[in-house]
């Protein structure tokens, strides 16, 4: 299960570097929004894959450790509210500049 994990890991980083890469900032943000999935799967994948046991504490017991977990939790709300800051950022550009390339709003940096 791992080496899946891994594939698939590596396939978010693979397209959210070449989302990140592009002029448009909707991609940009895209982007930026799987490459915190993908860390987020990373974790969860360090943390270790345990199935068809539940998370007991013993003697001899398998259980699986839930700081990981905890810890995509925090993540998961703060992805959320940079890519909605994000969001709201790129729509208030696009409604001054009329563009979401970034090439152009480049251009735009000393016209007040």
């Amino acid at each position: 299960m791992e080496i899946l994990m891994a594939f698939v890991i590596g396939i978010l980083f693979m397209s959210a570097t070449y989302l990140m890469l592009s002029k448009s900032l909707l991609r940009i943000i895209v982007g930026t929004g799987l490459l915190s999935h993908g860390a987020h799967m990373l974790i969860l994948t360090m943390g270790g894959l345990k199935t068809g046991s539940a998370p007991l504490l013993g003697e001899n017991a398998p259980y699986t450790d839930p700081i990981p977990q905890a810890l995509i939790l925090t993540a998961i709300v703060i992805s959320f509210g940079v890519t909605a800051f994000f969001l709201v950022l790129a729509y208030r550009a696009y409604q001054e500049l009329g563009t979401d390339n970034m090439d152009r709003m480049r251009g735009t940096e000393g016209n007040d």
